[in-house]
């Protein structure tokens, strides 16, 4: 099948071309990419100026399945993958049972094949996420992970976090920490600072973020080997990262649209909408977040897309913690980052797609020809409201209800197939 892109403003960071152009794809792979492309095609879509860019990779997503699918499945968070854009996401291990088999991580990518976004798997870090054991990376491997980690939980022990690292280096297997001391959290459900002081609630301290930041680091130095951050929120964690990399440490860090959007000010509402973790920091880590994805300490920009059910979150003092992102997540991003002046475009794509796709090392991120037919169309004019009715997540637990963005996206292929387009009533 040929489909033919028209008149679309073209961003690619693989090749650095940027400009108005014409897009070929034959077959499900990147055929052309030239002005005025004279072919004959099955379907033809004028994009008239719009964004033509590589379906975005979100490296950090819970799908919930096995065992979570109350709260999403593959099918469902793959479909709210593809309204946002995104065409390929690395799935956490943190479901019921963990995903710390080879059978399981094979189930996985199985169950994908039905869905609308390329899925890869992220392995546990340790059997059952106890962080006591490491798993059989290699089995993992061979079944289909493209990384390990324990995220949701911190791996507690520093001799198990080095062995495991230099063992899932040597199987292929990026490391992804979630950094986070147990010990100075105690209990605290959101940011430990003004906020947390009015609502008369446990916080949790950036030392915990900081320091867990610093081990890693360290961890990476020692070993040599690639460590990925993940959710970076604090101002501290931005100047580790800083730092190790002019020191040439091997270590990379995500974000995401929440951190530098929101601040905790916004749980005075005691809405538990607004409650993940990392939590919602203050304005100084919000800039903080901003200035480490303009100066390229922070590599990538990932939703950590955490669903679950409107009773969960019901409750603002005991709802689980996390929130969705993957319709809103370029929106958000492109708002916020682009139109207020930060970054340009061309760098925003890169963050969201080329980006993550080196990290984790995998296809996409280009648009050049011979590479998947991945591609998302984006209104950059359009301002688009967010409404919890419209998400084809079978969650609602967004901090983004309500507010309105520019660039919402018109239409997504992955692997040549139209996944998802945009009807003009849902605008």
């Amino acid at each position: 099948m040929r489909i033919l892109i028209q008149n679309g403003r073209v961003v690619d960071p693989a090749s650095g071309f940027s400009g108005e152009a014409d897009l070929l794809i034959e077959n499900g792979v990147i055929a052309g990419l030239d002005s005025h492309i004279c072919a004959a095609a099955d379907l033809v879509y004028h994009a008239d100026g719009k964004l033509v860019a590589p379906g975005l990779i979100d490296m950090h997503v819970h799908l919930r399945e096995p065992g979570q699918t109350h709260k999403e499945d593959i099918i469902t968070g793959t479909a709210a993958a593809a309204a946002g854009g995104i065409t390929s996401v690395c799935c956490m291990p943190n479901t019921t049972p963990a995903a710390d088999s080879p059978e399981i991580i094979a189930a996985i990518r199985e169950r994908a094949k039905w869905g609308s976004a390329r899925v890869y798997p992220c392995a546990a870090f340790s059997r059952g996420l106890a962080g006591k054991q490491q798993s059989d990376y290699p089995a993992l491997r061979q079944a289909g992970a493209v990384a390990v980690s324990d995220d949701g939980r911190p791996v507690e022990d520093g001799a198990l976090l080095e062995k495991g690292v230099l063992a899932a280096a040597k199987a292929g297997l990026l490391t992804i920490s979630h950094c986070e001391d147990l010990k100075i959290i105690d209990g605290g459900i959101l940011h430990k600072g003004k906020v947390s002081e009015a609502l008369g609630v446990k916080g949790m301290d950036r030392r915990s973020e900081d320091e867990s930041t610093a081990r890693e680091i360290a961890c990476a130095q020692k070993t040599g080997q690639h460590i990925h951050i993940a959710h970076v929120s604090t101002a501290g964690a931005v100047e580790l990262l800083r730092r190790a990399k002019a020191q040439g440490i091997p270590v990379s860090g995500e974000t995401g649209p929440h951190y530098f959007s929101l601040t905790d000010e916004v749980l005075l509402s005691r809405d538990a909408n607004f409650r993940m973790n990392p939590p919602l920091r203050e304005e100084s880590d919000r800039l903080a977040i901003i200035e480490g994805l303009r100066d390229g300490t922070l590599d990538a920009i990932a939703t950590d897309h955490a669903p679950h059910s409107p009773q969960e979150k019901a409750d603002f003092l005991h709802a689980p913690n996390g929130i969705i992102g993957l319709e809103t997540s370029f929106m958000a991003a492109y708002t916020l980052l682009v139109r207020g002046g930060i970054l340009s475009l061309e760098r925003l794509v890169e963050l969201m797609s080329l980006s993550p796709a080196r990290i984790l090392g995998i296809p996409g991120g280009s648009l050049m020809p011979g590479s998947p037919a991945d591609v998302a169309v984006f209104d950059l004019e359009r301002r688009y409201t967010v409404r919890a009715e419209r998400f084809r997540s079978k969650a609602r637990n967004s901090p983004f209800i309500g507010k309105s963005f520019f660039g919402p996206c018109l239409l997504t292929l992955c692997g040549g197939r139209v996944v998802y387009q945009r009807d003009e009533e849902n605008v």
